[in-house]
């Protein structure tokens, strides 16, 4: 698995989410997308990685893996 997959994994876990609820708080995703996105099967158009960055109030460097500090 690639870092994306990794840190949009852990993010989701340590906000108690599961594919389903993450899906719900941000209405244009799909649990299925999700779930290929942490498994490493899909790439992320940036506009969703955008999205999910800002739901988990992270960098969007943090979040591909790209630099190791948290916050934006």
């Amino acid at each position: 698995m690639d870092t994306f997959s990794n840190r949009l994994k852990e993010l989701r876990l340590e906000k108690g989410l599961s594919q389903e609820d993450l899906a719900k708080s941000i209405k244009s995703l799909s649990r299925q997308a999700i779930s290929s996105w942490e498994k490493g099967e899909r790439d992320i158009k940036l506009s969703y990685a955008i999205m999910l960055a800002k739901f988990f109030d992270v960098s969007l460097d943090y979040l591909a893996g790209l630099s190791d500090e948290y916050k934006k």
